[in-house]
């Protein structure tokens, strides 16, 4: 049981919500609500998919991270839980860890006090909001040793997740020196910023060891038909003005700009009924395996360096390749970040996402309700092949990323998730 102290933390916080009606908070995240579970049965996994929602609003309130610097704290986040629930209820392999929880405690307390306490160490500044989203979460489960014991093994999952995690290279400086030659990155217009987050490709990975495990071959050379023929694409179809786009490949483009993966997530979780065990895996795997691609995208532009469509069309007449040719005042439909182009971490990520949800259900259709906050639509993907023709597509239909780029990442993507699920996030042998 839990000492005292924590005892009275705890329910403190609970008569905190019941006093102020703050229980209404957890609606903010998706499925907050769900029943009470049958007799002897796992928790629904409504926790999980509500604490996970809770991920951006707590690292970045004002919107000022970028995709990337997000997904490091949801992967964080969803290992802690996982290895919360799964340490209770057993079923799947925990996460670098052999710890087990009392079989008595309660998985649904244990997945909060594990999302709540990394949250609240690594963000003190949310403290005040997060204790109100914990109360909610602990007023689901009833007052006892269940919960004592929960909150105790969640806590213990948390930490456990920091101490692996700690000198990992977030924020290190990186350097990327641009050089104004042929093929090489540099800043691009309109802001000319310097290459931003270049740590992630020395960021200690999650699953895959080294950030090079998955680095695929070198990209086109300038002088090959391949590079001309990808280079004529993005300029056709990715330009602001006289682009060749249909409607909907413009849409398609925008669309992709900022997905809530999470809420994709936990809405497939909710509508195929996934208990509390079957949840916290999803957003697990889900997440550590987009990480890891990120990371494998990263590693690459710092090995390749390669310029973005902007520079590479621009300057065409430097690139040795009669194929080409310059237009010096070309721009993309959507603005290019801020690194270089080989390969696309957006393509990566999905490929790795898609690779992760076709091995956890088994099927090819993931039945995925996928929410851009881009454009303020949602999609439905039945198939992850139609998911990951459109995450390609978009960034050529954007202007940002040859063809190439997208492909080999996406197909690194895959390749990584399917040496992930091999190795974690595994049914325990009986």
């Amino acid at each position: 049981m839990r000492t005292g102290a924590g005892r009275c933390s705890a329910r403190a916080a609970v008569a905190v919500a019941a006093a102020t009606g703050l229980a209404a908070l957890a609606s903010a995240a998706p499925h907050a609500t769900a029943g009470p579970a049958r007799p002897g049965a796992p928790a629904s996994g409504a926790v999980v998919s509500e604490w996970m929602g809770t991920v951006t609003t707590t690292v970045d309130p004002a919107g000022r991270l970028t995709v990337p610097e997000e997904m490091v704290w949801h992967a964080f986040v969803a290992t802690a839980v996982y290895n919360a629930v799964v340490g209770i209820e057993g079923r799947y392999e925990p996460y670098r860890r052999t710890a087990r929880g009392p079989r008595t405690a309660s998985s649904e307390a244990a997945a909060a006090a594990a999302a709540y306490r990394l949250l609240r160490v690594s963000f003190p500044a949310a403290a005040p909001r997060l204790r109100k989203v914990y109360a909610a979460s602990l007023a689901r489960v009833p007052d006892g040793r269940a919960e004592d014991e929960g909150v105790a093994f969640g806590e213990r999952a948390a930490d456990h997740i920091l101490a692996l995690r700690a000198g990992d290279g977030r924020g290190a400086p990186v350097a990327f020196p641009a050089r104004p030659a042929p093929g090489v990155w540099r800043p691009t217009p309109p802001g000319h910023q310097p290459f931003a987050d270049a740590w992630l490709g020395r960021l200690r990975p999650m699953l895959i060891g080294t950030p090079d495990r998955f680095r695929p071959p070198p990209p086109p050379r300038l002088t090959s038909v391949r590079y001309a023929r990808d280079l004529a694409e993005v300029r056709a179809f990715g330009a602001r003005e006289g682009s060749a786009r249909t409607p909907w490949q413009t849409d398609t483009a925008r669309y992709f700009t900022d997905l809530d993966i999470q809420k994709a997530l936990g809405d497939h979780a909710d509508r195929h009924r996934f208990d509390i065990v079957d949840t916290a895996r999803l957003y697990a795997a889900a997440n550590t395996t987009q990480l890891d691609a990120v990371v494998t995208a990263w590693d690459a532009k710092l090995h390749y360096g390669t310029w973005r469509p902007v520079t590479a069309i621009r300057e065409a007449d430097r690139d040795g390749n009669p194929a080409t040719r310059a237009d010096p005042h070309w721009e993309p439909l959507l603005t290019t970040p801020p690194h270089p182009d080989y390969l696309s971490g957006h393509a990566t990520s999905g490929g790795a996402l898609m690779r992760t949800l076709t091995g956890l259900f088994g099927t090819s259709r993931v039945d995925l309700f996928v929410p851009s906050r881009g454009t303020g639509t949602t999609r439905h993907y039945r198939h992850a092949r139609d998911y990951n023709r459109d995450v390609v597509n978009a960034r050529v239909w954007g202007g940002i990323h040859t063809r190439f780029a997208d492909t080999a990442g996406n197909a690194a993507g895959q390749r990584l998730s399917a040496w992930a699920l091999e190795r974690y996030f595994r049914p325990v042998r009986r």
